[in-house]
């Protein structure tokens, strides 16, 4: 699969429809990279022109933020908007809900303002405009439940677009009892997956996979690196690994679509 920079599209003189922000997860975990091939690939299959920033992508700063050094914040967030400004990037499109969030909501007060989706936003626009379809033979009649991200879900109000993309699946759906603007966090959100955890009787990804068991699903799908990494360790801590795949959306649709 070629990937282009930025830098050798200028180079070429062209303008790519969308910049693929990979995101450090999707950059460098195991997990996550299984994430940012497969949405890769489903954008070839749709023929969408998109480039990556390549080595010239640093951290959005999420995590700085949240653990309360807003000066580190704002000086990664500087440089990256520097980057994409000086690339004219209008339109930008991600995996991880917390690179969404930011980029979305956090650069335009520093000077960057660009159309920002989540990649279940984007695949539902692919979907919409006839230029991707889903084969729903594969994984039809699996029991799938969808964890939301918090930083899709309650931050951003997307509840719907991973939702209508997973109907397309063939699946069945079973809603968590906690699910949408109730859902409970997977446990690594606001920088919380890189500290200790703190004194209690439960692990918070161990209470939010408990949720997901109770639907007795085969598959628990995700929007999310991170949270993929959490429930993931949730089921191997409950033992269920022979029986549950957890898998982010992106990674179904190139499963169904033999990519």
């Amino acid at each position: 699969m070629i990937v282009p920079t930025m830098a050798e599209m200028m180079a070429q003189g062209k303008q790519p429809e969308v910049l693929f922000w990979v995101g450090a997860a999707g950059s460098y975990d195991d997990k996550a990279k299984k994430i940012s091939r497969a949405f890769v690939k489903i954008l070839h299959q749709a023929k969408v022109d998109f480039a990556v920033l390549g080595t010239e992508e640093s951290s959005t700063g999420d995590a700085a933020k949240r653990a309360g050094n807003e000066f580190l914040f704002q000086m990664q967030a500087l440089m990256n908007i520097e980057i994409l400004n000086g690339y004219e990037v209008k339109t930008i499109v991600t995996c991880d809900p917390h690179s969404f969030n930011t980029l979305k909501n956090e650069y335009p007060s520093l000077g960057g303002n660009y159309q920002v989706y989540h990649h279940t936003q984007f695949i539902q626009k692919l979907l919409s405009e006839n230029r991707l379809q889903i084969n729903d033979a594969t994984l039809k009649g699996k029991r799938l439940t969808f964890h939301d991200p918090c930083y899709l879900g309650r931050a951003n109000d997307e509840y719907e677009s991973p939702r209508e993309i997973i109907r397309k699946l063939g699946v069945n759906l079973t809603e968590m009892k906690r699910h949408k603007s109730t859902a409970l966090c997977c446990g690594a959100g606001g920088a919380q997956m890189f500290k200790d955890a703190e004194k209690g009787d439960k692990e918070v990804n161990v209470l939010r996979t408990e949720d997901a068991l109770e639907t007795n699903p085969q598959i628990i799908a995700t929007g999310c690196p991170y949270c993929k990494t959490m429930m993931a360790d949730g089921v191997k801590f409950k033992e269920n690994e022979t029986e549950i795949v957890v898998k982010d959306i992106a990674e179904l649709i190139a499963e169904a679509n033999n990519l």
